[in-house]
């Protein structure tokens, strides 16, 4: 069954045993369900379909034939649709989300309601069980973590929970877990790479721009206002990662990865130092490659836009134009006081309410006074 929206380009399909657990539902379950497609269909980011068959191409490809999906229903709902149609497509996924509506669409062990910033499993210890036994690696299945949190949120806070997930898949017995870190894609943009860095030094940015169908800047080619900043941090070896040559990215045989068409190799920083696809320029004071429209400031001492504030030049006091403090601190306007001496801006505080107290009775006396000789009057007609 096939159901297209209006205002949309996405077709959301229900597959046979899909729809025959539909109809065993109740209308609340159903309404559940319209709300589920509502949700994804107008969620703030979605993977269009090229980024998303590209990475489970790329997963494929590296022999990864379980996927823990966490924060990206997309991706989860491509692999149970190729699972129901594919008789021979052997790729299983788990999917650990936020929404708690994904449960009337999918089975206990398809879905697991988690929130990804403390690590919490809303369904208790068998949602935990469910997803020790998902990390198990049976049968020679190699199993990877694909996640895309929102953008917003603190990388401390996740990182903190991806390495629990982590601790989980050592904890499989599994020999040869000890010393290993789970394979792992991390969807977040390129400015957070030093952030991400801190966190997990194993991991290396791809240069792949993963963009979203209903968001304004974060799409590919000319229909988007710019490029897409969103990249793939991952703990693979970068070589593995074939990027399609087809949308412009080829191998740096120096660099041993694949890079965008515009990420050119400086020899003096020996690598492709390029972020968001953009030719980038060599600074020699800096000593490392910037921006191509950034130029090196003398004041701040480093390179930036040609018309910012420089932040780095000693502005003196704004009362004596000394430097070394605040005009808050300014000697020039208040001597120290000793302890004899009373505040004088508390005096001041201290009769403004007087004042304001006093004009406060007056007012209310007098409104007192006017009302009874209004009373008076009436009286006397």
């Amino acid at each position: 069954m096939l159901v297209r929206l209006v205002g949309t380009e996405r077709i959301v399909t229900f597959f046979s045993g899909k729809m025959r657990r539909c109809q065993k539902l109740g209308l609340q379950h159903v309404k559940n369900i319209i709300e589920i497609i509502s949700l994804f269909l107008h969620t703030d980011r979605t993977w269009t379909d090229r980024s998303c068959q590209f990475l489970l191409n790329l997963l494929i490809d590296l022999g990864f034939r379980r996927v823990l999906s966490v924060g990206t229903p997309r991706l989860h709902e491509m692999i149970q649709s190729k699972a129901s149609q594919e008789k021979e497509f052997d790729v299983r996924s788990l999917l650990l989300d936020i929404d708690f509506r994904y449960s009337q669409f999918y089975t206990e062990d398809e879905f697991c309601h988690y929130n990804m910033f403390n690590h919490h499993f809303f369904g208790g210890e068998a949602a935990r069980e469910t997803c020790r036994k998902f990390l198990y690696e049976g049968n020679g299945e190699r199993v990877i973590m694909v996640t895309d949190p929102p953008f917003g949120g603190l990388v401390e806070a996740l990182a903190s929970s991806f390495k629990k997930l982590m601790a989980m898949w050592r904890e499989t017995e599994k020999e040869g877990h000890d010393n290993r870190e789970m394979p792992m894609f991390w969807i977040f943009p390129y400015f957070f790479e030093s952030r991400i860095l801190d966190f997990f030094p194993s991991f290396s940015m791809m240069d792949y721009q993963v963009d979203y169908d209903n968001h304004a800047l974060y799409k590919h080619g000319k229909t988007g206002r710019r490029q897409s900043p969103v990249r793939i941090f991952t703990n693979l070896t970068p070589s593995m990662i074939v990027l399609p040559e087809e949308e412009g990215y080829r191998f740096c045989t120096v660099c041993q990865r694949y890079v965008s068409s515009g990420n050119q190799h400086c020899e003096i920083c020996n690598s492709c130092t390029s972020k968001d696809g953009r030719r980038w320029k060599h600074c020699v004071l800096c000593k490392k490659c910037v921006k191509p429209s950034w130029f090196h400031c003398n004041n701040c001492k480093c390179c930036a836009l040609p018309k910012h504030s420089c932040e780095k030049t000693d502005i003196g006091c704004f009362v004596c134009g000394k430097a070394g403090h605040k005009r808050s601190a300014c000697p020039s306007l208040s001597r120290p006081r000793t302890a004899c001496q009373p505040d004088k801006k508390k005096g001041q505080k201290t009769r403004k309410r007087v004042k304001m107290g006093i004009s406060k009775r007056l007012a209310m006396k007098y409104a007192i006074f006017s009302k009874r000789k209004v009373k008076n009057k009436k009286k006397m007609t």
